[in-house]
């Protein structure tokens, strides 16, 4: 059983304090499950994921692509300050895990790829470290319905991490399949065409994720569901090092953890 400790674990980062000799900061997943303010036994917690990626070689039909994506835990701040001009004033938690990304086009609808990372978590808090690991394949297919353009997905993957300071380590697979289809409704910003797309996507964990919370009964989670809106870019805005193609938001949910996602890349 996967134990996603609740206190700025893998992509939670709570605002409570943490005893020194208890570690509920194990952060190490939380590329795999996504920026969010998670919410679970009446506790909120914060992460921003920051997706980066290099092309390393590409054709027609097939990319190999360098990722290091990058992600940050927040104490004492949620989301819902950016308005008062609140503004985090630390980093909690923070996990970069660089890997490979093969993908080629098989067919003129669908897609195959492959990924495998090694990457490392720090919590400022305590010290603690952990060395991440993980490897996957999707399967995306392109089918025709009217002129939504949609687009079937299927993954699967593992990921797992081990501790420096003790050795101790955790791993989670899951099962994720989805469906992320168009509006085709266009708008045009400063030469860039916007689509808003939605998508609604189901994820089956084939070992129970643990939510652990330091004062609540553990939350199991077998599977969750989620539905989003994304506006989709017809060229990638931002800066070389950091830019998106997509831009958005949805909600998680399943066996009493809640989910609030803001997306910066494909969401599915």
């Amino acid at each position: 059983m996967a134990r996603l400790r609740y206190l700025a674990s893998s992509a939670l980062v709570c605002a409570l304090p943490v005893a020194a000799e208890t570690d509920y900061t194990h952060y190490a997943f939380a590329n795999y499950l996504g920026s969010g303010i998670y919410r679970t036994s009446g506790q909120d917690a914060t992460v921003a994921n920051i997706p980066i990626s290099f092309d390393l070689q590409r054709s027609d039909t097939e990319s190999l692509v360098l990722k290091t994506p990058v992600s940050l835990g927040f104490f004492n701040f949620k989301w819902s300050d950016l308005p008062d001009g609140d503004i985090p004033s630390s980093v909690g938690t923070l996990t970069v895990t660089p890997g490979i990304e093969y993908r080629v086009r098989n067919t003129e609808s669908h897609e195959f790829q492959t990924y495998a990372d090694l990457g490392f978590g720090t919590n400022f808090t305590n010290g603690n470290d952990v060395l991440i690991y993980s490897a996957g394949m999707s399967s995306l297919l392109d089918f025709e319905l009217a002129d939504t353009r949609p687009i079937w997905v299927n993954r699967v993957f593992f990921a797992g991490y081990t501790t420096l300071h003790d050795n101790s380590s955790e791993t989670y697979s899951a099962l994720q399949s989805g469906v992320d289809i168009g509006s085709n409704y266009f708008l045009q910003v400063k030469g860039v065409e916007i689509e808003p797309r939605f998508f609604a996507a189901g994820y089956w964990y084939f070992d129970k994720l643990s939510f652990t919370t330091p004062f609540e009964d553990d939350v199991l989670v077998a599977s969750s569901y989620e539905v989003g809106l994304t506006l989709a870019f017809s060229k990638p805005v931002g800066w070389d090092l950091f830019s998106i193609e997509r831009f958005g938001f949805s909600y998680r949910a399943g066996d009493g953890v809640e989910v609030w996602r803001l997306i910066f890349e494909f969401p599915i």
